[in-house]
């Protein structure tokens, strides 16, 4: 099999910094192993990039160790820092990442409420649960789906790294199919642009014009928030 993919990452309207930080760095193509990631930093100006940065540099140094155990590592680095700067405590980080192989295995270990999502047949299929506040509402059934953009807790996180010396990791296996498109992002585009417009926007063109079309979006909508993407096309 080979994976087509692309990246890109914008500070939005209203930021005057990006926190966001995805992995590659660059596209490309390849027959595979491939990983990509999403960590969106936390924080303030200083520790939300310095926390997005750490969560990367555990993924993209991991080898060929399972992904869970490198998220688990990233957790451990950016407690590590913070605690040798304090003007870096209470940083944090969410973190989604992907692995795909040529024996169509995608593994995904996440954290926090970054996103993958699964486009196939034109059918757009989160794969991961949100870990926030208004998420678990939504799953008690005590909010509705159209009360999260005004929740006052629709920012507050339930679980993200650099939080305690343990963290709980999602982990979701599955298969593709050559036709896929796999996107990871970061809430600055789920937050701005609702599924039916990014399902529409990311069945168009190339990853590369795919991860930009979705950024544009979300800075058409407002961008409240930095904007982070990471796109993979699965091929023979």
């Amino acid at each position: 099999m080979t994976f087509t993919w692309a990246t890109g990452s914008h500070r939005g309207r209203i930021r005057d910094n990006n926190e966001d930080s995805v992995f590659p760095e660059t596209g490309g193509k390849t027959d595979g192993p491939l990983v990509v990631a999403v960590a969106d930093g936390m924080g303030g100006h200083v520790g939300g990039e310095v926390a997005s940065r750490l969560a990367i540099e555990a993924i993209a140094s991991g080898g060929n160790v399972p992904i869970s155990q490198r998220v688990s590592t990233a957790n451990d680095l950016i407690l590590a820092e913070a605690e040798a700067n304090p003007q870096l405590h209470g940083m944090g980080s969410t973190l989604t990442v992907a692995e795909l192989s040529p024996a169509r295995s995608l593994v995904i270990a996440h954290v926090g409420d970054s996103r993958a999502y699964l486009f196939r047949s034109g059918i757009l299929e989160q794969l991961t649960n949100d870990h926030s506040v208004v998420a678990e509402y939504l799953r008690a059934g005590t909010i509705r789906p159209e009360d999260v953009a005004t929740h006052p807790q629709r920012s507050m996180l339930t679980r993200a790294l650099g939080l305690y010396p343990n963290v709980e990791v999602d982990v979701i296996e599955t298969r593709t199919r050559s036709g896929d498109r796999l996107m990871i992002c970061s809430d600055g585009l789920t937050s701005m642009v609702d599924n039916q417009r990014i399902a529409a926007t990311l069945g168009l063109g190339a990853p590369e014009e795919a991860v930009w079309a979705l950024i544009e979006a979300a800075n058409q909508a407002g961008g409240h928030d930095n904007i982070s993407l990471a796109v993979v096309d699965v091929g023979l």
